[in-house]
């Protein structure tokens, strides 16, 4: 596994994520018989389709935001831990992580909003440990016992020095799917996609004590880019 200071270029800003493209699809089925519908209910009430047609598009840009994959320059470091999401900061603390690792470490929780970027990166480069996923209920995505009692999906990845990082992903009130892409044994890049949540979510990503943190309480982060610790 080789390790790159370079950076990928940008090549797009409003590329669409693949889980976005049967959303897209069923919602442009829905608001073209909204707007057939409302030519032809109201004919001689332009005002009225000028409305509907305005909220339908309005729905519809929102979608795409929502879904966007902006290409992005991506932080290659050995020794760092890199953002896994898009959002902000809502809680740095030590603990014990008893799912897998089953020992103190430190737990740095992202709060991912509706209009952030959702898609999720591995924040290290090595080999997948472990993954698995869990059903549960859905708490707001903010709150503490999200991490425990929520729909979520965990993997663990082994880096080169040996050191484990392990990482959440939980669905929110609004977020009713996780996607996982990564398997047990698959080598995974730093920073290379490995996950998506839809529609406002959290990431909680557990780090070995001896890591120093680089981030705080409130800071806004950058999957791909953000270092949120190192060695």
């Amino acid at each position: 596994m080789k390790y790159s200071l370079t950076h990928s270029l940008i090549h797009s800003m409003w590329r669409i994520h693949r889980e976005g493209y049967p959303i897209l699809a069923g919602l442009t089925t829905i608001l073209a018989l909204l707007f057939f519908g409302a030519m032809y209910m109201f004919p001689t009430r332009e005002w009225l389709q000028n409305i509907v047609i305005l909220v339908g598009v309005s729905i519809f840009a929102g979608v795409i935001h929502f879904f966007r994959d902006p290409v992005r320059a991506i932080t290659y470091l050995p020794n760092a831990i890199i953002s896994p999401a898009d959002g902000k900061v809502v809680a740095i603390e030590e603990t014990v992580e008893n799912e897998y690792l089953k020992q103190p470490c430190r737990q740095i929780s992202i709060f991912m909003s509706p209009l952030n970027v959702h898609v999720n990166r591995a924040p290290v480069l090595g080999v997948v440990q472990y993954v698995q996923h869990h059903k549960g209920i859905f708490l707001p995505a903010w709150n503490p016992k999200s991490s425990e009692k929520n729909e979520r999906n965990t993997v663990a990845m082994r880096m080169e020095n040996g050191k484990i990082i392990l990482f959440r992903q939980i669905a929110g009130a609004m977020a009713r799917r996780i996607c996982c892409y990564v398997t047990p044994s698959q080598v995974i890049q730093q920073g290379q996609e490995f996950g998506f949540i839809k529609f406002g979510s959290r990431v909680d990503i557990f780090i070995p004590l001896d890591a120093k943190v680089r981030v705080q309480l409130g800071t806004h982060v950058r999957g791909g880019q953000s270092i949120l610790a190192d060695f």
